[in-house]
């Protein structure tokens, strides 16, 4: 019942209220506004006025709030970063290694090891990459109605859609709408994807700015085909560049039967109301209440029309196997939050988190009955707290779960210090006690290996980071971590089948990554480079030592600077390493000590332009394949993409 009344109140906000917080304040980070960035109108009524006098509307004003509440605005620019981040994910994807079609999964090539949650996650990893989280959402607040509509081609039949509206009705008011689908079918057999994250935002503040609210509807369905990679018998074949196959659709797969999905609906609302507000910037003492409320209904689901024993083990019945594990999860946080001049900025909260994992069915194993629900309450602590003190910015975050099954806390500092406008340099510890993911501690499936339920202990990590950053020219950032009972997928050397294990070892890791861009007249070399060091007596984290990204690109205005062009070549690398297998039934990435892969090369030639506020990406992927050698592999008998051609558009409209 609550949740109902929870869903009924959030519809009726999203109907007449929502908004952002801290618009224009202070601490909103501002980006240098580039050339390139201009509106293609110089004037429009702003906020739905209906006054007939006209606004200069800036690029500036369209302004995007993060989950923190971070400020930026509209960036239209052309630049190699935009180039980095036009694909399916929307973002950076250094460190991941694509499958071979678009919507299929990535393997990590690097970790990150700091965590603030108090939760067990759900499981199913490698579908989460595209399952956009609450971070994940951006709130809006735009002078006249703001649209952008992204395309790509995909591979074979299919394409890859974005588009995205926002308005302010007023001043106060503003919601936004986007979708972004995808089709493709594949080169090899039965790997089609199917996947679509529809996002419903708004947000509301009072005329006096004493009352804020804003609040998402998230829903999301990504479904692939499943064939477990290409038998062992047709690897000769592939990498020895075989004519006869150079038509990937001929390799024989492990099976044709299968496909997963994962599924998920969120309503999410924050709001929050000051008891003492500030009546200018010299006010000492302010005082708010806040409330989070969040509900997310997700499952995945196996399907498998027959039982392949042979790769699975056996299975409890032969036809129409379907594994279906469930989470329902309700959250509230109760915040209050006091700030003052001289001790700056804190927050206490209580937070509950009721949640329902789990199966329909009961299963026997051995005499041994597992459950089939991980169901309850947990309670929790926490609080935050930031000041700025002598050109350093200080901030701490804790939690602690005080009752419920799952124990957990976290604690995190971090200070950054600015020396001028070109140099800033941070340092951050992060530790954290949280309760591994559901399925690993419980899980049910048709296949009977697949059948546990598990008491694990905590994951215990320790991570401290620095990072240095000068302009664009230089960006260093290292973390060591330090992390024990680290829980692992790997094959079963009794059944050979795939299930958790937790490391009785504790694991050293250590990352530098660097990142530099060099301009010479119109051409700049842009590189990214991540060393890796693991200490690991078991071997179950594993990751390429060096992995780099560099490309050499041109830039420069044409006809009169009505276009800009970029054009360039960029190489990804990764040294060779026992890189982690792939299982379909659990959508988990599994460790595997036998075969190494990596160590070849990744070309692509692109050439990008700017027209007004269109950007146009035209993208020659994997130019090298055929005479670097056949041995480029996504994860063990997932071969990774032959050489294509792919072309995409970006266009921005300002009404």
């Amino acid at each position: 019942m609550n949740k109902l009344i929870f869903v009924l109140l959030f519809v009726l906000l999203c109907n007449g209220l929502n908004a952002q917080r801290k618009l224009g304040s202070s601490g909103a980070s501002r980006e240098r506004l580039d050339p390139q960035d201009t509106i293609s109108r110089g004037s429009s009524s702003r906020f739905g006025s209906k006054s007939n006098k006209k606004l200069e509307t800036k690029i500036q004003d369209y302004l995007i709030i993060s989950h923190k509440n971070d400020t930026t605005f509209v960036d239209t620019t052309l630049t190699i970063q935009k180039e980095y981040k036009f694909n399916y994910l929307r973002k950076d994807n250094f460190g991941l290694m694509p499958f071979s079609n678009l919507g299929q999964t990535y393997n990590s090539l690097t970790y990150n090891f700091e965590n603030t949650s108090l939760m067990p996650g759900f499981g199913a990893r490698a579908r989460h990459f595209n399952y956009m989280e609450i971070e994940d959402i951006n709130y809006y607040r735009v002078p006249t109605p703001l649209t952008e509509l992204m395309f790509k081609t995909a591979f074979e039949q299919g394409q890859l859609a974005d588009s995205f509206f926002s308005v302010n009705t007023s001043p106060q008011f503003n919601f936004s709408i986007a979708y972004k689908g995808l089709r493709s079918l594949g080169k090899y057999q039965h790997v089609l994807t199917s996947t679509g994250n529809f996002r419903f935002t708004t947000n509301y503040r009072t005329k006096n700015n004493r009352y804020n609210v804003r609040g998402h509807i998230v829903t999301q369905d990504l479904l692939n085909q499943e064939n477990g990679g290409i038998i062992d018998d047709n690897i000769d074949e592939f990498e020895t560049g075989d004519p006869e196959f150079i038509d990937r659709s001929i390799f024989e797969v492990n099976f044709e039967n299968a496909e997963s999905i994962l599924r998920g609906k969120r309503f999410h609302l924050e709001h929050n109301y000051k008891i003492i507000r500030e009546k200018d910037s010299l006010s000492n003492n302010k005082l708010s209440i806040g409330h989070i409320i969040s509900f997310e209904d997700k499952y995945f689901q196996y399907d498998q029309t027959t039982a392949n024993t042979s790769f699975f083990g056996d299975a409890f019945k032969t036809i129409g196997l379907k594994d279906r594990a469930t989470l329902e999860n309700f959250y509230n946080q109760v915040q209050l939050n006091y700030s003052n001049n001289i001790i700056g900025n804190l927050q206490f909260n209580i937070s509950n988190t009721n949640y329902n994992y789990g199966y329909d069915k009961l299963v026997v194993l051995n005499g041994n009955t597992i459950t089939n629900r991980l169901k309850g309450d947990v309670f929790s602590a926490g609080g935050k707290y930031q000041k700025q003190y002598k050109g350093f910015d200080l901030q701490g975050e804790m939690g602690l779960n005080i009752s419920g099954d799952f124990d957990g806390n976290y604690i995190k500092a971090k200070a950054t210090f600015k020396l001028n406008e070109d140099i800033a340099a941070s340092a951050s510890l992060n530790h954290s006690s949280r309760a591994p993911n559901y399925n690993t501690l419980l899980y049910q499936s048709d296949y009977i290996n697949y059948n546990w339920q598990n008491s694990f202990n905590n994951i215990e990590t320790q991570q401290l980071a620095f990072n240095l950053k000068y302009k664009q020219l230089l960006n260093v950032s290292v973390d060591l971590n330090t992390i024990n009972d680290y829980v692992y997928f790997k094959q079963d050397e009794n059944t050979n089948q795939v299930k958790p294990f937790q490391n009785n070892n504790s694991i050293t890791y250590l990352r530098v990554k660097l990142e530099n861009e060099i301009k010479f007249g119109k051409f700049a070399l842009n590189n990214t480079i991540l060393y890796q060091n693991v200490q690991d007596e078991n071997n179950v984290l594993n990751v390429p030592e060096l992995t780099t990204r560099n490309t050499l690109y041109f830039s420069s205005h044409l006809f009169k600077k009505a276009m800009y062009l970029q054009t360039g070549v960029t190489l990804n690398y990764f040294t060779q390493y026992y890189m982690n297998d792939y299982s379909p039934v659990l959508a988990e990435f599994y460790v595997q000590n036998e075969r190494e892969f990596g160590s070849f090369p990744r070309l692509d030639f692109f050439i990008n332009a700017k027209i007004r506020q269109t950007r146009i990406y035209l993208k020659a992927e994997h130019f090298n394949s055929a005479f670097t050698g056949y041995n480029y592999y996504s994860a063990p008998n997932y071969p990774y993409r032959d050489f294509t051609v792919r072309f995409g558009v970006v266009w921005n409209f300002f009404l």
